[in-house]
């Protein structure tokens, strides 16, 4: 009988990736240039990322320098890894746990951030002994308006941060897991069947990472008129892109992949060119945010007051609930 199952498989769409001399071996013209221009945009980000890792160290205060590397890094960090994973496609899954693990690291770190912008722990608390926090918004409780105002108390602000931290600690460990899996054949993100490890680790990693961006929120939408003059907005617009593009963007493709939805050219199979074309996308991408949030955070400003009753008009203090909450 001859039927569409009698077909042939071209043997590039069912092995591993290829190595990384396979790659060089079988560019064209195009693919040189490709190749050639992303790795360009790879270097240029991380040397802007050492160029202001300078200028922080000598202008910024002691207390905010190592956060503000962290989350100024978190953009080249991922292209640079995105460039080793599209030269050499078979580490892709691990230079993907690496940046994922940063950034789960990154997460922490600005809710961090925009503590200490507004002045720190015992600032935040002192300014907001007049004011509730909303915890209904997004990524968790965005319809549930029913929700009570929570004060500002140093157990709420212990839970803000534990929110954020649980996602830097478990992430690393799910990641070392993972390794260890996969080092086994235990773990393979195609393996999709109820007896695959990747289809309980991966659900339940997501799952922390909407319980960590949850305080992020709260934090934010607490303090943006506090922190409108230090461009906490923007700030906070580029981590949330960074977080779309090199979390859900990744996904997205990786899932086209394994459904058949993005072809195979061999010698990369479907799984392997999604994952190629999602580290390509991830360079450019990270290549322009980084330069966006060079310029945000390479700026002077003046100290916020200590306290609201100093504060000379209404965009240094923070957002007042009704008195009904």
């Amino acid at each position: 009988m001859n039927n569409g199952s009698n077909r042939t498989v071209h043997p590039g769409c069912t092995g591993q990736p290829p190595l990384a001399m396979d790659i060089i071996l079988n560019l064209d013209i195009f693919g040189i240039i490709l190749y050639s221009v992303l790795t360009f945009m790879a270097v240029v980000s991380m040397l802007v990322f050492i160029e202001e890792c300078i200028y922080i160290y000598k202008k910024v205060p002691a207390h905010k320098k190592s956060i503000i590397i962290w989350v100024n890094g978190a953009a080249p960090m991922i292209g640079s890894m995105s460039c080793l994973g599209m030269w050499i496609p078979r580490a892709t899954m691990f230079t993907d746990m690496f940046s994922a693990c940063y950034f789960a690291i990154v997460v922490f770190k600005f809710l961090i951030l925009m503590l200490e912008e507004v002045g720190g722990d015992e600032v935040f608390l002192k300014r907001g002994q007049k004011h509730k926090l909303k915890i209904s918004t997004g990524p968790c409780c965005c319809c549930c308006l029913c929700l009570p105002h929570v004060a500002i108390t140093r157990r709420s602000l212990f839970l803000l941060k534990l929110g954020a931290f649980q996602f830097a600690l478990l992430k690393a460990i799910f990641t070392m897991l993972s390794i260890v899996l996969y080092t086994n054949g235990t773990f393979d993100l195609s393996d999709l069947s109820i007896t695959g490890a990747a289809i309980w680790i991966n659900p339940f990693v997501g799952i922390l990472t909407i319980i960590a961006l949850w305080p992020i929120a709260i934090t934010f939408m607490h303090l943006r008129v506090a922190l409108r003059s230090l461009k906490i907005i923007p700030k906070y617009a580029m981590y949330q892109l960074v977080l779309i593009l090199s979390q859900l963007q990744t996904a997205i493709i990786n899932i086209l992949a394994l459904n058949g939805t993005i072809a195979c050219t061999p010698p990369f199979s479907a799984p392997a060119r999604g994952y190629m074309m999602s580290q390509q996308l991830l360079i450019l991408e990270m290549f322009i945010i980084t330069l966006v949030t060079r310029l945000l955070y390479r700026r002077q400003y003046d100290p916020l007051p200590r306290d609201e009753e100093d504060a000379d008009n209404e965009n240094t203090k923070m957002v007042a609930l009704p008195e009904s909450a």
